[in-house]
């Protein structure tokens, strides 16, 4: 599938839900520091079941469950010297879903994240900037469609993981996250504190040869003035991919959520489409 070509033209590509709080919640436990990264060889069946279980359910794109697979994340786990067999292995496992259960296109899209612990060597530039760049080429050699940056909200490290993913040659979309600061009078920032203003995120991302950017890993409550932010500096295709719950590392907390039908309701994609002239989304969507 020529995802950028569809979006491009007017359409709308249907993305996967979320790969990690799925696993968690089909009972894989999670890492105290690197989430759903080790789960690829602990549980790799049931991280393919859940790939299949996606694109059975209509995703025409799925994300590899690498979020939290970089050397960044993977050192503090005690899992650093399995960053290649990690990485490689989410891709194959995401090939292979697809090769078994897909009966129309489905792109593959690499997932790299610039999430660090706080207090670690890698909030470096540098050495967060290795990281990255050894990510992204392991992702690429190992076959996917595209590269997406997820959870960027630090302006500084999202251009990183952009520059780096850009490297390789492949399509990019970044993903931003971001939540309303109640300190600041519900001026937008980065999803965790300190709350990096929202406009330096963008500025990080407008100006790069991305095929998408997307508010994503936001509370539906916040997405609709990401959604609004974002327009007004990018005229070029978007995605929203709103959240339910909260996270507690390492484990996410099933609290509020929004079931399917409310999330696919005229109150929330009337809103995004209609009064903010949203011409390109792309939905999460859950099975």
């Amino acid at each position: 599938m020529d995802w950028q070509a569809k979006l491009n033209d007017g359409g709308i590509v249907l993305l996967d839900g979320g790969t990690g709080s799925e696993l968690q919640r089909r009972g894989v436990p999670m890492n105290h520091a690197a989430w759903s990264g080790a789960a690829v060889h602990s549980h790799p069946d049931v991280l393919r079941d859940v790939h299949r279980d996606y694109i059975a359910a209509g995703a025409e794109v799925i994300i590899t469950n690498t979020f939290a697979s970089a050397r960044h994340m993977l050192d503090p786990a005690g899992l650093g010297h399995r960053v290649r067999d990690i990485n490689e292995g989410a891709v194959k496992l995401a090939l292979d879903a697809r090769s078994t259960a897909a009966t129309a296109p489905v792109a593959v899209a690499g997932s790299i994240c610039e999430w660090v612990h706080r207090g670690s060597l890698w909030e470096a530039s540098a050495k967060l900037r290795e990281s990255l760049r050894e990510q992204s080429e392991l992702l690429a050699n190992a076959g996917v469609d595209l590269l997406t940056i997820e959870m960027g909200q630090w302006p500084e490290h999202t251009a990183i993981a952009l520059e780096e993913a850009l490297r390789t040659g492949l399509p990019v979309r970044a993903g931003l996250c971001c939540a309303k600061v109640t300190d600041r009078g519900g001026e937008l920032g980065g999803f965790d504190p300190p709350h990096a203003p929202f406009d330096e995120i963008l500025d990080s991302v407008v100006s790069q040869p991305v095929g998408l950017v997307s508010v994503m890993h936001t509370s539906i409550n916040d997405t609709t003035a990401g959604v609004e932010a974002v327009r007004a500096r990018w005229d070029g295709p978007m995605g929203v991919y709103p959240e339910s719950g909260r996270f507690k590392m390492p484990n996410w907390v099933f609290e509020d959520i929004i079931s399917p039908e409310d999330l696919r309701s005229e109150e929330h994609t009337s809103e995004l489409q209609s009064q903010f002239r949203i011409s390109y989304a792309v939905f999460c969507l859950k099975k």
